[in-house]
This record gives structure tokens, C-alpha cells and sequence, in this order.
């Protein structure tokens, strides 16, 4: 089963801000985010999904997530990227 690692990308009143997530389903989870149904801390945003990689397992993903999450840099010249 294929999983995939995203990073979501939103502009507000609070600023920008990014998410990174994994998923299954890449547009599945997009749409449940901008639903209010995904993660609590993207409630109330319209989110656009700014970047993702494919993985052949869940582990694989999710240690990539793990990565991303705390590769702030690389999330901010994304950001940068997209005219944020």
C-alpha cells in the first residue's frame, strides 16, 4: 500500500502557516482538512497542498513526516516558493 508525506500550506490571520501530515489518500485528507474534520490545529483554514513525496510503506512515511516536521527551514523556502 502506498503512503504519501504532504505538507499543507495556509494564509490567514494569523499568518502563513504550514502542516505536515501523512496519508493514503492524498486527496481524501486534503478535502477532510478544509472539511474542519482533519487534524484539530487546521481547523478554520483553507488549506492548499504545497508539497508531497510517495512512499511504498506507512513506516516510511511516517519517519519522513517525523523529519519534516522538524525541518523548519526546508517548510519555510516552500513557503517562500509559493509566494507566501
Amino acid at each position: 500500500m502506498a503512503a504519501f508525506v504532504y505538507i499543507l500550506g495556509s494564509s490567514g490571520n494569523g499568518g502563513f502557516r504550514t502542516y505536515v501530515g501523512w496519508t493514503d489518500n492524498l486527496e481524501r485528507r486534503l478535502l477532510k482538512h478544509n472539511a474542519g474534520t482533519g487534524a484539530r490545529s487546521t481547523r478554520g483554514r483553507t488549506w492548499s497542498l504545497l508539497y508531497a513525496e510517495r512512499y511504498g510503506t506507512r513506516s516510511e512515511a511516517m519517519s519522513r513526516e517525523w523529519h519534516l516536521k522538524r525541518h523548519r527551514k526546508f517548510r519555510k523556502n516552500l513557503s517562500q516558493e509559493y509566494g507566501y
